[in-house]
């Protein structure tokens, strides 16, 4: 969670909602890490989670699933954000904030865990939730 509060980090630093990913391979090894890139790129999808996993799949170099990885994430995700969670078979998923307006993992929906769906993912929330909270805190603070 540290790497992913990191990424988080940059991530305000360059004007983005600070929220950071990082994917682990199977081993445990770093894969790939992201931060929120939506407004650098003007690309709606460009979410921290969809960045690390798709520099993770690059590293990979064997197509686009994840098999056997986590993703560490310091919010939790969204509702597109698991549905790629998921489409890349992704098999644990560690959060740190709980995101009560558009959480899709535990706040509002539990999608990752959806027993209707053909991969289901293991959900370990609230990891160091206090210093991922104040990050997001601190840069909405800023802005008003």
């Amino acid at each position: 969670m540290r790497r992913a509060l990191v990424q988080a980090d940059l991530a305000g630093e360059r004007g983005e909602v600070p929220v950071g990913a990082v994917v682990l391979d199977p081993v445990g090894e770093v894969i790939g890490v992201g931060g929120n890139e939506r407004e650098a790129s003007c690309d709606v999808c460009a979410h921290a989670e969809i960045v690390a996993m798709r520099r993770a799949v690059q590293v990979l170099g064997d197509g686009w699933r994840l098999p056997g990885c986590t993703l560490v994430v310091s919010l939790e995700p969204c509702v597109m954000c698991a549905g790629a969670i998921t489409a890349a078979r992704i098999e644990r998923v560690v959060f740190g904030a709980f995101d009560p307006k558009a959480g899709a993992v535990a706040s509002l929906f539990d999608l990752l865990r959806d027993p209707r769906l053909l991969h289901r993912v293991e959900v370990t929330s609230g990891i160091m939730a206090t210093e991922a909270e104040r990050r997001l805190k601190d840069f909405f603070a800023a802005r008003r």
